[in-house]
């Protein structure tokens, strides 16, 4: 007795009783659910599509919901909302560079001392792991500058490992050539 169309699910036909009984919930009302429950053999979705196709709209309310609630004093001076800067992505590392300790001991052009430069087996917690140079390469070292608490680079190096994403995208990428 089923079309070809319908699925496995049994139809519900709607009784002028059990109309009835829905609407009166309703405008008693109780929830979609709780209707469902009441009317049994019939789901919340299903009342829900009734309740519509009836156009049924109006509510009772509850007594506390139909008083609208007093509204809490200001006081009397005005607050200002302060803008927060946006931050997205990984946060995690963002405010570890606002405040530098100690002058930076190396230069910008990325020039380590000799008494700082440390091979492999020689790096700590405390020192700096920024690689310079090819590994392959005899003159390779590491930075072996003083690390920031809790971050494998010197003031320097973290500057550059950890640029702020916004600072990344304003510097447009060299083209392949």
């Amino acid at each position: 007795m089923r079309d070809e169309g319908m699925n496995a699910m049994t139809v519900l036909t709607w009784s002028d009783d059990r109309v009835d009984q829905l609407k009166k919930l309703w405008e008693a009302g109780l929830s979609a659910s709780q209707i469902a429950a009441e009317l049994g053999n019939v789901t919340r979705n299903a009342v829900i599509g009734k309740v519509h196709r009836l156009g049924l709209s109006g509510r009772a309310k509850s007594p506390s919901s139909a008083a609208p609630r007093p509204r809490k004093p200001r006081p009397a001076q005005h607050m200002v909302r302060v803008a927060r800067p946006v931050t997205r992505g990984n946060t995690a590392l963002a405010h570890a560079f606002e405040v530098e300790l100690e002058p930076d001991p190396i230069g910008f052009d990325n020039v380590v001392p000799m008494s700082q430069r440390l091979s492999l087996l020689e790096l700590s917690e405390a020192t700096c792991h920024w690689p310079v140079g090819d590994p392959s390469s005899p003159d390779f070292f590491f930075c072996g500058g003083k690390a920031l608490a809790g971050l494998p680079y010197c003031a320097h190096h973290s500057r550059v490992a950890y640029q702020p994403a916004v600072d990344r995208r304003r510097q447009p990428s060299k083209p392949a050539r």
